[in-house]
């Protein structure tokens, strides 16, 4: 009572409490609060805790027992140089399971603190939890400033159990905590006891690689590049967390450059996981109950650490000058053909013609070969009996009424915005009627070439500025899309993002691999070329027309170049969007680098349909609607169809359902309609031709290729539907360029067939192709990695670089497919030349 009324009285007057009342108050105050502290402080660590500090030595093992009453700390001091790095490893074993109340170890060193408990617990997949025993941790050595300095580092154990719990401590040097380069080192990691070593820049080395290698592919592991710095993340639940870092089963590399390290120097982290299933391992089933602790096994691995300097700056210098010599040089090769051949045009020219006069005004025509050889002699082969049928059939049965020379030859300086849609098939009735042109047993050229030529040359035109439309919104969206991986990547240091064959992988500036971007400039450069080529070939073919040349106006296959712009442009895309996804190749960015892959088969199978076919070859939206279906089949192929039994199911069904409607359209040339009323059709012309009159079909060379065509197209579908490939978007584009090699073996075998000829140049070319395609695709088929399995799996095709130390196989690979397919582009471009003096008429279809 008297503290209560002093205590509410100590606004009013100081007569009310006794002077010596505040300060003993204060007193008695003080004297509870630490009472009170002292009580608790001996509930919390279970009364008097008995701390002993005892002086340690390196290499010697120290064998002791803790309890929550007693606490021992071990006093460790050793000399730490400047010029000299020497690592120190902390070693643990708990003799018995203590997972209830874990022994708690804390290193206190200089500027760096270290803690963990026995037993570990490291956490997997479904939180499932793993208990380690064994502990070992290498120490962070912290700079020194001096030449020379003794530092002093605790080991404090304790624990909250009452029952004793027996330990055994080590503290030794590590050997070899320094990694030499070119020297390799050899060491034993797991999960518990990680390892890390130091590697200092050697004066000159900028870049180096370092390597890790194994001959067990499991226990998977990671390695991971840090600064020197404390403290070091060398644990799975923490590894990631800076520094770049992969996964590796058998074999990892990574490339490190000093302008990365301001120390000049960095820690190479080797650290084993607790289970596999990053590495494409198997995952044990195991019952998931809460706090269940799992006998992870033996997971120790043996591992080679080597770091051996990367390419100096002028293996960049010779690689690039390397890759750009070699398509510098078709450059400089077309252009001495060009002028060989324009001189023997010329020489030929004033030989055949008066020096002042046109061939269109002399009336003369340059020999055909068909003039001359066994094509027109030899009455009894079938390409003569073909055209005189032909010509008989078109003459006498159909009224077929062939345009003159002179009405041909009427003057083609018209203006192409004159001419519209409805100029269409403006012939006489008899002559546009497609029934009957079109279902002649033997149909010439300039039955398919009635159109109005610059109608067609408007049609095909539009080929190019729709894929060069595409191009523009493909290619955008593909670029900013990389440069964010690329931004990831070096920003989280995850090397698992991006499939690179790290063993060749070089870096410049943000770009991680260099030389797998810098091999594709050969599409590029090609596609230019060939585009300039085409243009060549278009201004002289336009000029022929000027000057109404017999041969341009009525000889040789229709010379339309919208489709050969278009393919041009479409190497050039697959050279850059090929480079996209080289900057960081992964499973989800795949459809970059085979999109135009599907564009550039396509074009070529309708320009080899086209060369005979001009008046009934695809639009350019229906070709381009078609290959976009493609590229969205490509698309769910790779993010379902990985082990997707319906995917394949309803993908082999529209397979085989596509292949039977194009055969149905090339073989009747588009004289049919898809309808209800069409299987019922197809059932009457197998009864009455096949069953009841017992005939073979009408057009026997296009069913031979339609059979061949359906029986590869079906044998891919089953395939497909068996195998279930992981790389569908791969599948897809075998698929379309065995129906390209097919069709355009057909071509070549028919048009030897008809008594036509290759000129010597277009035989060159083909020979030329043939030889470089075997030897790009041996190179394609070293797979150097594949995004198809884990990154891990992956590194394991990694190999080093074989070309100038800087390109790799596959970089080989984009060198020489790039001339192959520039190579195929020629062929199709001059493998009918030896028709241009010869009629139309004379031409045969097929």
């Amino acid at each position: 009572m008297v503290v209560r009324s002093c205590w509410k009285s100590r606004h009013k007057s100081s007569q009310q409490c006794p002077r010596w009342f505040r300060p003993g108050l204060a007193i008695v105050i003080l004297w509870f609060c630490a009472t009170h502290f002292v009580c608790a402080s001996g509930l919390v660590l279970g009364e008097a805790t008995n701390v002993v500090q005892k002086d340690a030595e390196f290499d010697v093992t120290y064998n002791d027992t803790v309890t929550s009453e007693n606490q021992t700390i071990y006093a460790f001091n050793h000399t730490v140089s400047r010029n000299k790095t020497e690592g120190v490893r902390v070693t643990v074993d708990v003799l018995l399971n203590a997972s209830e109340s874990p022994i708690l170890f804390v290193v206190r060193q200089k500027q760096a603190v270290l803690s963990f408990q026995v037993p570990l617990i490291l956490r997997g997949l479904y939180q499932r939890k793993y208990p380690y025993n064994h502990i070992g941790r290498t120490l962070c050595q912290p700079p020194t400033v001096v030449a020379s300095e003794t530092q002093y580092f605790y080991v404090d154990v304790s624990t909250l159990s009452s029952l004793g719990t027996h330990y055994q401590l080590r503290v030794s040097r590590v050997e070899s905590f320094t990694l030499q380069t070119n020297k390799k080192f050899s060491f034993t990691a797991s999960p518990s006891q990680p390892q890390y070593f130091k590697y200092v820049f050697p004066e000159g080395e900028d870049t180096v690689i370092v390597k890790v290698t194994s001959d067990m592919n499991f226990p998977c592991s990671v390695m991971s590049i840090q600064d020197i710095q404390c403290p070091v993340y060398d644990l799975d639940n923490n590894v990631a967390f800076i520094g770049m870092y992969q996964t590796i089963t058998k074999k990892g590399a990574i490339t490190v450059q000093r302008k990365d390290f301001p120390l000049n120097s960095f820690y190479v982290v080797v650290v084993v996981k607790t289970e596999d299933e990053a590495c494409g391992g198997p995952l044990r089933y195991y019952p998931l109950r809460p706090d269940e602790l799992i006998d992870a096994g033996n997971r120790t691995k043996i591992l080679d650490v080597i770091v051996s300097p990367a390419i100096k700056t002028e293996v960049y210098v010779m690689g690039m000058l390397f890759c750009l010599g070699i398509f510098l040089s078709f450059y400089v090769l077309t252009l001495m053909v060009a002028c060989v051949h324009n001189k023997r045009t010329k020489k030929r020219n004033i030989f055949l013609d008066p020096p002042d006069m046109s061939p269109a005004e002399t009336g003369k025509t340059p020999a055909s070969p068909y003039e001359y050889g066994s094509f027109a002699d030899n009455g009894s082969t079938l390409s003569s009996e073909a055209i005189t049928d032909s010509a008989t059939s078109t003459d006498n049965n159909y009224g077929y009424l062939e345009r003159s020379l002179d009405s041909a030859g009427r003057s083609r300086q018209e203006s192409l915005s004159s001419v519209e849609e409805d100029d269409y098939d403006t012939l006489d009735d008899i002559d546009s009627d497609k029934n009957i042109v079109r279902t002649k047993k033997y149909l010439c050229v300039s039955d398919l070439a009635r159109k109005d030529k610059r109608i067609l040359s408007k049609k095909y035109q539009i080929y190019f500025w729709n894929i060069a439309t595409i191009a523009v919104f493909y290619a955008l969206p593909v670029i900013q899309l990389v440069i964010t991986y690329q931004t990831v990547v070096n920003v989280t240091g995850n090397q698992d993002i991006c499939y690179y064959n790290f063993l060749c992988a070089h870096p410049l500036g943000a770009l991680s691999s260099f030389n797998n971007i810098l091999s594709n400039v050969g599409y590029v450069m090609l596609g230019l070329l060939f585009l300039l080529i085409v243009l060549k070939r278009d201004i002289t073919h336009n000029r022929a027309l000027v000057r109404n040349d017999i041969n341009a106006l009525e000889c040789g296959i229709p010379k339309h170049f919208g489709l050969f712009y278009a393919m041009g442009t479409a190497l050039m895309m697959e050279g850059l969007l090929s480079a996209c996804y080289h900057v960081c190749p992964n499973y989800t960015n795949f459809q970059f680098d085979t999109s135009f892959m599907y564009m550039i088969a396509g074009l070529c199978m309708l320009k080899l349909y086209q060369k005979r076919h001009p008046d009934i070859n695809a639009s350019a939206y229906t070709a381009y609607a078609c290959l976009a279906g493609v590229i969205f089949f490509s698309v769910l192929g790779v993010v379902f169809g990985k082990g997707n039994m319906v995917f394949w199911i309803v993908f082999s069904v529209i397979h085989i359902l596509a292949t039977l409607l194009l055969s149905t359209q090339l073989y009747y040339m588009g004289r049919w309609r898809l309808d209800s009323g069409v299987l019922r059709r197809v059932v009457y012309i197998v009864y009455t031709d096949s069953i009841r009159q017992c005939s073979g079909p009408m057009y026997i060379d296009r069913m031979v290729l339609l059979v061949l065509g359906n029986i590869v197209n079906w044998s891919l579908a089953a395939y497909g539907l068996i195998k279930r490939p992981n790389d569908f978007a791969s599948y897809l584009l075998a698929i379309a360029i065995c129906n390209l090699l097919l069709y355009f073996a057909f071509y070549i075998i028919m048009k030897l067939r008809s008594g036509e000829r290759i000129k010597y140049l277009a035989l060159v070319i083909i020979l030329f192709t043939a030889v470089v395609w075997g030897f790009a695709l041996y190179f394609f088929f070293q797979g150097l990695s594949t995004w198809q399995k884990t990154p891990a799996e992956s590194r394991d095709h990694n190999r080093d670089c074989i070309l100038l130390s800087f390109f790799d196989d596959h970089d080989i690979w984009h060198f020489l497919s790039s001339i192959a397919m520039f190579g195929s582009f020629l062929v199709l471009l001059t493998m009918d030349d030896d028709l241009d003096t010869v009629q139309r008429d004379k031409i045969y279809v097929f």
